[in-house]
């Protein structure tokens, strides 16, 4: 498994595995579990999930997949906006890791930015810290004057990535938010890497993958993969799905490979608004 080093000096899966309406139809579960448990076996022991997802029973699916593993696995949560005032943040930490069946998690994330100040969330991170219920923090969805707010606060350099949304067909954040990033050394967990499976479907992306000997799935994860600083976490609840996600880590592209995919879906030549799902 190719790793990406966190500010830290941790290195995590550059795979993993995403949770975003997984939990939520009781007849799914079993499949879900086991695409779960494959992910483990196969080396994608990073596992992103959120309190939001499901109303909690994502993170109750999780915390059943990682049952006497749970040294394996590099755990990421997140906490909503309305959970991210200092008392808020803590309680609702200690309710996720209920749900989970764990003493830790391993990064916890502002899901996105609401009304309390920045300040006051990373206060209550750092105490989650100190207490031993997370182990680090980080952000979600956090534009770059966001990320230049965040930075002076008390606290705000030990963040360890900005989860984003970020696939060959939502680049934007390639005009600025990205290079900042990468100045300060901010790795970048990729959600969405499949556009909700929309991507699998374009004509551009199936000749290309075709050409290449590969599966369009395989060809926008490995396009990911070949950036040094990013974390991608497809979500599937199929064993078949997660198998030949994970078999982008065997088709590396090419620099040729890359330039023809610039060319098909073309870099940003401006500054956007920050995109979201």
């Amino acid at each position: 498994m190719k790793t990406v080093a966190l500010p830290s000096g941790e290195s995590v899966p550059a795979l993993g595995m995403g949770t975003w309406h997984i939990g939520d139809d009781p007849a799914a579960r079993k499949e879900e579990l086991a695409t779960l448990r494959l992910g483990l076996d196969m080396g994608a022991k990073l596992i992103d999930t959120a309190e939001m997802y499901g109303e909690g029973r994502a993170e109750e699916l999780v915390g059943e997949t990682i049952a006497g593993r749970r040294d394996e696995v590099f755990l990421v949560d997140k906490v909503l906006p309305s959970n991210a005032s200092r008392r808020a943040t803590v309680a609702a930490c200690e309710r996720s890791l209920r749900r989970l069946n764990t003493d830790r998690i391993d990064l916890y994330l502002l899901h996105w930015r609401g009304n309390v100040p920045l300040s006051e969330t990373v206060a209550a991170f750092m105490e989650l810290q100190r207490a031993g219920k997370i182990r680090c923090y980080g952000v979600s969805n956090l534009d770059l004057e966001e990320m230049k707010e965040l930075w002076p606060v008390p606290g705000g350099q030990a963040v360890q990535t900005d989860q984003l949304l970020y696939n060959l067909s939502r680049r934007s954040i390639e005009w600025d938010l990205l290079p900042w990033l990468r100045r300060h050394r901010i790795p970048v967990m990729a959600y969405s890497p499949l556009e909700e499976a929309r991507l699998v479907d374009d004509p551009k992306l199936i000749g290309f993958a075709r050409r290449q000997g590969m599966t369009p799935a395989q060809a926008a994860l490995s396009w990911l993969l070949a950036k040094e600083d990013v974390i991608v976490i497809p979500k599937t609840s199929r064993r078949h799905r997660l198998s030949e996600n994970l078999g982008a880590l065997d088709h590396p592209l090419t620099p040729l490979q890359l330039a023809e995919l610039d060319r098909l879906f073309p870099p940003p030549c401006g500054p956007h608004p920050l995109e979201m799902l």
